[in-house]
């Protein structure tokens, strides 16, 4: 079965926004006394935000009640949106609009699958909205990446049955959810994850010959 549909993640596969996670996060910990490294932030990369902090208070040995918890929530929320509020289509990765327009040129069908509650706001701001078919974003599942039902719904939105999508996913969690859904993965990172069937650095100077792997 050939594959009709590419399904991607957003922040860090097509717009360099991880950056910004990484500095609210880190702000975040700096109130606590904790630092937070490139490296502690790989740990969270691809996991939703409030299964990141808890991942983050076990792993920073810090205690913090449930209201608390949706106060940091919140304001690391709100420091992300202040981070992004100004980008636009610059800082859409390299060979991401070349590799989208052969996509939608060909009559693939594609999608965004993001846990993230800001899916669209960014999409809207890089000009990317009108390259995808469907959005899949945090309002719309329940589970956390590595679970597979932001891949799963979208396959669902496209029309199509997972084994006939491919995705791309810059982090463990996220390769792991779309694998869990039954889809191969090519995995767009610095660091090669091996549970993808691809690995590659950048959707720079892609073609659509990636889609028979």
């Amino acid at each position: 079965m050939g594959i009709k549909g590419v399904i991607f993640d957003l922040d860090g596969v097509l717009v360099h926004t991880d950056r910004y996670h990484y500095l609210a996060w880190k702000r975040i910990l700096a109130e606590y006394g904790k630092e937070f490294s490139l490296e502690d932030n790989e740990k969270i990369k691809g996991v939703a935000r409030s299964r990141s902090l808890e991942i983050l208070l076990e792993m920073k040995d810090i205690s913090m009640s449930e209201v608390e918890k949706i106060s940091v929530l919140r304001k690391k929320n709100n420091w992300y949106l202040e981070s992004v509020k100004d980008i636009d289509e610059e800082d859409v990765l390299p060979g991401v609009l070349d590799f989208l327009e052969q996509l939608k040129s060909n009559g693939y069908r594609t999608a965004i699958a993001s846990t993230s509650d800001n899916a669209y706001i960014i999409l809207e701001l890089t000009g990317l909205r009108k390259y995808f078919d469907n959005v899949v974003d945090g309002y719309k599942v329940k589970s956390p990446k590595p679970n597979p039902e932001v891949y799963l719904v979208g396959a669902l939105e496209m029309d199509l049955d997972p084994s006939e999508c491919l995705a791309f996913e810059d982090s463990h969690a996220g390769v792991l959810s779309a694998k869990r859904a039954g889809m191969k993965v090519i995995a767009v990172s610095d660091k090669e994850i091996p549970e993808a069937d691809k690995w590659i650095t950048s959707l720079d100077g892609l073609d659509l010959s990636i889609l028979t792997i």
